[in-house]
């Protein structure tokens, strides 16, 4: 490739063939030269044998006197397209300009290779394509109605000695450019114009062939767009050389100039305002310059936003061609005259505002006696606003009863005076509202107690609904124009400003109410001065000094003021050590006794000691707590939290204020052993498989025990990683009755839990699997027999955690896979051994025959 490769000049196959009087542009580049990346072009014409220079990009003095005037004028000239290719463009070419024309490229190579010109033939062709309108006539006007059809004819015939095609296309010019309708293009192909696709395939727009060369274009139900300047574009075109199809010259005729009247449907009436009760009337007009035969179809519709669909619109009434109505009670649609209907509607309300527009179709005979819908409009929306019959009346409420304590009635009522125009259709509800009343200038927002509907249902609000339930609240009406609340017992919280609002409904045609006014009424102030609740509790430990085992005893004395007949509940709390790990919060609510004497243990899990602890009430104001055989797990610090209640409506309590004692402190001073727990293991780095040995080992401090006075609840604990971010579970637990508790296992591995000494307690897992690495420890809870023989706990130990890995063994994971694999590839091999001998043996077998010899003498040379 490398010795091929060499300066290539191309230029066009001919013969290219051209029109006297148009425009040729012959291309030429060249391709694998040296030298610089922009090369010069020379060009040369010849009718017969010798050449003579047209022009040339680099010299200037090139152009032969022959052609220096029209080079200088600009007909001939070089137009570059790159830096490796150029255009001779020759303007209004003549049959003089027929011949062979050479395109040659001076040579910038280092050596000499390729072509460096080449030629091509250009034939000149006389004009004639001629191109006309209908009859030969000038452009005409046309002046059609929305929804018409017309028909445009254009002729084009030519006369070429070539065997020329042509294209045809109709344009129609919408503001200075002219657009593509559809072409017959010069391969035989209808083709639309853009936009134009939907129309042709329903057959809006044809085009077709008639007789003497004659192009028809047909335009059906022509629209606003169809108006403008039609005309008929021509271009011939002719198979060259290389097989592709050249234009070789192009001509057009302005046919006609359409201009399509619009039907427009619009509304006769504005933007309008119609009082409740009256009647609505509008007409729609539609504005159409037809003089033949027609019809109207149309449809009035309503609808809430001037941006709905239609889809999304309510239809009111239609009318149809032959002027049949749809049926309606109190709306009519009426045929007034040949382009108007009128729509009325008898007694409006508040219901019918909104915006009404009409839908109009234009329907036009055929010959074949069927209609066909030419136009179809909708009109603008025109905004209707049906101004509500407003009641005149007015609000006044007072208060009949007032409270002056704490739990008395409370009576308002709700009065309506100087109604006016308050007729059968009109009906009136209330709403009740509260509003706090504050010391500052905040702003609080009221809160609905109650509301009633158009149909007198009662709604209540938040604040209201149990006390109402409860029969604590009645909302009720005491004559046509009274509404009453009453609150039976009030307390506190219903001191504040109350007010209501008394709503007018009127009743629409459909026997619905639609609320139509409200007026609220000034608000009344329910308020009575009150001293504070004070509330005093004071806890008195009775005993100075105990230990370990005996009963804790202490009362709770609580004095009141301003407090009417006051009950009291006490709630006991113990405020413990944070080394307390069974109760991280601090605070722990052991025993409660309410309002009406009945105990509660609330937070006392001990199982053991039930029946340990006791509430009970010695005096109205004076209350004993007790706690026998107390635990050194006990300790801390003890209150007493005291609510006092104040009798309230119903029979019901009422919370007044609360009290916190001051605290009684559990210490116990002991000189017992010092317990302390760690975990060990001789191999914490297993195989998958083996046995995990966990040790759990209790040392003693200080004062030496028993064994038999001493005992143990051991847990184990895992964390499933390596930094001790998760949360531990729980593996099994040994209590000091040597009873082992497991939790559930997921895998196959297994747990057991012993104790192989006093102070040892060992954990083994069996079966090990990756699932149990982690951080293992336990936690140990003593136990010690005091001299009195009762058992006290000590508080919980949790160990050091230490990790156990689980690793796996890779010789015993692929010793069972690798002996199959040699165990089959030995088998498949003496298999394939034993299939080609027994085929080499049998199947394969050929006889070979021995060529026989003939046994001769020897000829003597004689013979030979």
């Amino acid at each position: 490739l490398a010795f091929c490769r060499g300066r290539v000049v191309r230029v066009p196959k001919g013969p290219l063939i051209r029109v006297t009087g148009t425009e040729v542009v012959i291309p030429c580049n060249v391709s694998d030269y040296d030298g610089p990346s922009e090369q010069n072009f020379d060009w040369e014409f010849s009718r017969e044998t010798d050449f003579v220079r047209i022009v040339s990009t680099w010299d200037s003095t090139f152009t032969s006197e022959e052609y220096q005037k029209r080079v200088g004028h600009g007909d001939i000239k070089l137009r570059r397209s790159s830096n490796d290719a150029v255009e001779l463009v020759i303007r209004n070419i003549q049959p003089t300009d027929q011949g062979r024309y050479k395109c040659s490229t001076p040579s910038t190579d280092a050596t000499v290779q390729g072509n460096y010109d080449a030629e091509v033939q250009v034939k000149v062709i006389s004009d004639g394509l001629s191109v006309s309108g209908s009859k030969a006539r000038s452009s005409v006007s046309l002046r059609l109605s929305e929804g018409d059809s017309f028909k445009l004819r254009c002729s084009a015939i030519t006369t070429s000695p070539e065997h020329t095609h042509l294209h045809v296309t109709w344009q129609i010019k919408s503001g200075s450019t002219w657009r593509d309708i559809q072409s017959l293009t010069h391969e035989g192909k209808f083709q639309p114009g853009p936009g134009y696709e939907e129309r042709y395939r329903n057959g809006d727009i044809r085009l077709d062939t008639g007789a003497n060369d004659t192009y028809l274009l047909s335009v059906s139900q022509a629209s606003s767009v169809d108006g403008g300047a039609y005309r008929c574009l021509v271009s011939e075109w002719v198979r060259g050389a290389d097989s592709s199809w050249q234009k070789i010259q192009e001509k057009s005729v302005e046919i006609a100039s359409v201009a399509i009247q619009q039907t427009d449907v619009v509304i006769s009436t504005s933007n309008l305002s119609v009082t409740e009760r009256d009647s609505l009337d509008l007409t729609c007009n539609i504005t159409t310059d037809r003089s033949g035969i027609f019809q109207a179809e149309v449809m009035w519709y309503f609808s809430a936003s001037p941006d709905d669909t239609l889809s999304d619109a309510q239809v009111l009434l239609s009318m149809d061609r032959d002027s049949v109505v749809s049926d309606s009670t109190f709306i009519s649609l009426s045929h007034v005259d040949r382009n108007s209907y009128r729509l009325l509607v008898r007694d409006v309300d508040v219901e019918d505002s909104g915006y009404y527009f009409c839908q109009a179709a234009v329907w036009v005979p055929l010959h074949n006696g069927s209609w066909h819908k030419v136009v179809e409009r909708t009109s603008a929306p025109v905004s209707v606003v049906v101004t509500a019959l407003e009641p005149d009346y007015e609000v006044f409420l007072n208060a009949s009863k007032t409270p002056k304590f704490s739990d008395d009635p409370t009576e308002l009522n709700c009065r309506i005076t100087n109604a006016q125009d308050t007729e059968a259709n009109i009906r009136f509800t209330v709403s009740w509202y509260y509003r706090q009343r504050l010391r500052s200038d905040d702003v609080l927002t009221e809160e609905l107690l109650a509301t009633m509907d158009a149909d007198w249902t009662l709604e209540l609000g938040d604040r209201s609904r149990e006390r109402t339930q409860n029969g604590e609240i009645i909302f009720s009406k005491k004559a046509v124009d009274i509404f009453s609340l009453r609150i039976q017992w009030t307390s506190e919280s219903d001191r504040g400003d109350y007010f209501c609002v008394i709503s007018a409904w009127s009743r629409h045609r459909n026997n619905s109410w639609v609320k139509s006014k409200d007026v609220t009424s000034a608000s009344v102030s329910i308020f009575w001065a009150t001293q504070d609740y004070t509330l005093t509790v004071e806890a008195v430990k009775l005993k100075s000094f105990f230990v370990a085992g005996h009963t804790f005893e202490m009362t709770c004395k609580v004095s009141s003021k301003n407090i009417k007949t006051p009950r009291y509940s006490v709630l006991i709390t113990a405020e413990k050590p944070l080394t307390d790990q069974s109760n991280p919060n601090g605070t722990t609510r052991i025993i409660s006794l309410n309002q009406d004497s009945v105990v509660r243990l609330e937070d006392w899990t001990d199982q053991t000691r039930v029946d340990g602890v006791v509430l009970e009430k010695v005096q109205e104001n004076e209350f004993r707590y007790r706690m026998y055989q107390t635990q050194i797990s006990d300790a801390g610090l003890y209150r007493c939290v005291v609510t006092a209640w104040s009798p309230g409506g119903g029979g019901m309590w009422r919370e007044a204020v609360n009290g916190l004692s001051n605290p009684i402190q559990i210490d116990f001073q002991t000189s017992g052993p010092v317990f302390n727990v760690s975990v060990h293991s001789d191999n914490p780095t297993i195989y998958q498989g083996e046995l995990a040995d966990l040790l759990c080992i209790v040392t003693m401090e200080g004062m030496a025990l028993e064994p038999d006075d001493m005992s143990f609840d051991v847990s184990w604990f895992a964390v499933r990683s390596f930094a001790l971010d998760r949360e531990p579970v729980l593996l099994a637990s040994l209590d000091r009755r040597g009873i082992v508790t497991q939790s559930r296992r997921n895998g196959s591995s297994d747990l057991s839990l012993e104790r192989i000494s006093p102070l040892e307690f060992r954990l083994r897992v069996h079966g090990c699997e990756d699932h149990d690495f982690g951080n293992h420890y336990c936690v140990v809870t003593p136990w010690v027999r005091s001299a009195t023989g009762v058992w006290q706990r000590e508080p919980d130990i949790k160990a050091k955690p230490i990790f156990l890995s689980v690793k796996m063994d890779v010789l015993n994971a692929f010793k069972y896979p690798l002996l199959i694999g040699i165990g089959l590839a030995t088998v498949i091999g003496l298999l394939s051994c034993l299939i080609g001998y027994c085929s080499s043996r049998w199947c394969c077998k050929k006889e070979v025959q021995e060529t026989r010899r003939e046994r001769r003498r020897l000829m003597s040379m004689e013979m030979d």
